[in-house]
C-alpha cells in the first residue's frame, strides 16, 4: 500500500485530529482566564500538527512491512493459496491472519476432495474401459467368424461400426489419463515410419472400402517420444482425415526435417475447413461447419487430444490450409529431433 492509499484511509482520523484542535483553539482564545497570544495559539497548533504527522508517518513504517506481506502473496497468485500467512504484529492483524489461514485450510481440504473425486471417476472411467474392451474383442470374433454367412456389405458395416466403437473408447481412456500423463509415459528414440504403418493398418479397413489411397514421402526420420501416444496421436487425425475425405480421395503423410527439427504432415484432399474455422479446430468440443453439416458423428475430440498429447510430449502442433481454400487440410506436427 502506498503513503498516498495509507492517507486516504486514515481520512477520517485526520480530520477529526484537527476538527478537535480547532475546537481547542475556539475554547482556548474565548476563555476569559486564559490569556494567550495568538502567535503562542499558533505555535501550539504548528507543534501538534508536527507531532500528528510523525505518528502517521511512524504508523505507516510500523504497518508497510505487512502491507509488503499482502502484496508478495498478491504477486505470488496461486502459489499464496498454499502458503500461510504470517506476521501479524497486533490483536487485529492477528483476526484477519487467522481469518485468511482458514481460508487457506478451506480451500485445501475442498481441492483434496475434489481430487478424490476426480481419482474415483478416472478409476472408474478405466476400469469401464478395460472392461468394454473384452466383449468389443468378442465381438470382433464374431463378426469375423460369421464373415461368410453374411452379404460383404453388411459385413463390412459391422466391421466399421466396430472399429468407430474402439475409437471412442480409446479417446474415452486418454482423455481420463490427460492429467495423469507424467506417470504413464516412456520417452525413447523410435523411428517414424513404423509408427505411421501402424496408424494406417489400424485404419485400414476403412483405406480399402472408400478406395481413399495414402502416400508415405520423405526420408525415415528417428525422433524421442513415447510410441503409445504418439500412434494415438497419429490415429486422431488420421481418422478425422478419413471422415471428411471422399472415396478415391488421398491421404498423405510427409516427412521431413530442418534445422529446427523434424516435421510430419498430414494432408488430405477432401472438404477441407473455413478459414473461419481454422483458429477453432483444436478447441475441445468444436466441431465446425463440416462436422455440423455432414453425416458423420464428430465428438470435437479427437483434434483436442491430439494437441493435448502433442504438448505434453513436447511436440508441436500445426493446423494450416494449403493453396485452395476448401480442400488439402494440413496438420503438422513438429517433433523434436533426435541429437
Amino acid at each position: 500500500m502506498t503513503f498516498k492509499k495509507f492517507i486516504r484511509d486514515h481520512l477520517f482520523h485526520i480530520v477529526f485530529f484537527f476538527g478537535g484542535m480547532f475546537v481547542l483553539d475556539i475554547v482556548l482564545w474565548l476563555d476569559p482566564h486564559m490569556r494567550l497570544a495568538k502567535e503562542t495559539l499558533m505555535y501550539l497548533d504548528f507543534l501538534l500538527t508536527i507531532f500528528f504527522c510523525a505518528f502517521l508517518i511512524g504508523l505507516y513504517l510500523y504497518h508497510r512491512k505487512w502491507f509488503r506481506t499482502i502484496q508478495i502473496r498478491l504477486n505470488a497468485k496461486e502459489d499464496a493459496l498454499n502458503w500461510p500467512l504470517t506476521g501479524a504484529t497486533s490483536a487485529e492483524k492477528q483476526y484477519f491472519q487467522k481469518y485468511v489461514n482458514s481460508l487457506l485450510d478451506y480451500h485445501q481440504q475442498s481441492i483434496e476432495r475434489l481430487m478424490h473425486a476426480q481419482q474415483d471417476q478416472k478409476d472408474f472411467i478405466d476400469g469401464w474401459v478395460h472392461e468394454s474392451k473384452v466383449p468389443l474383442a468378442a465381438t470382433q470374433l464374431l463378426v469375423e467368424s460369421i464373415e461368410d454367412q453374411i452379404p460383404e456389405e453388411k459385413f463390412n458395416q459391422l466391421t466399421d461400426e466396430l472399429v468407430q466403437i474402439e475409437h471412442y473408447v480409446e479417446q474415452v481412456l486418454y482423455y481420463s489419463r490427460l492429467d495423469s500423463f507424467s506417470k504413464d509415459y516412456l520417452v525413447q528414440e523410435y523411428a517414424l515410419k513404423p509408427l505411421i504403418n501402424q496408424t494406417i493398418r489400424q485404419n485400414r479397413n476403412y483405406f480399402i472400402q472408400n478406395r481413399i489411397q495414402f502416400k508415405l514421402t520423405g526420408e525415415e526420420q528417428t525422433v524421442l517420444t513415447d510410441a503409445k501416444w504418439l500412434v494415438f496421436i497419429l490415429n486422431q487425425i488420421v481418422s478425422n482425415a478419413l471422415k471428411y475425405t471422399p472415396q478415391n480421395g488421398q491421404i498423405t503423410i510427409d516427412l521431413a526435417h530442418d534445422e529446427q527439427g523434424v516435421w510430419l504432415s498430414v494432408s488430405d484432399s477432401g472438404i477441407g475447413i473455413p478459414a473461419e474455422d481454422l483458429p477453432r479446430v483444436f478447441d475441445k468440443g468444436f466441431t465446425g461447419q463440416n462436422g455440423r453439416q455432414s453425416n458423420q458423428r464428430s465428438t470435437g475430440l479427437g483434434l483436442y487430444l491430439a494437441k493435448s498429447l502433442s504438448n505434453k510430449l513436447g511436440h508441436a502442433t500445426l493446423c494450416q490450409l494449403n493453396a485452395r481454400k476448401w480442400c488439402d487440410f494440413q496438420i503438422t506436427l513438429y517433433l523434436f529431433k533426435l541429437l
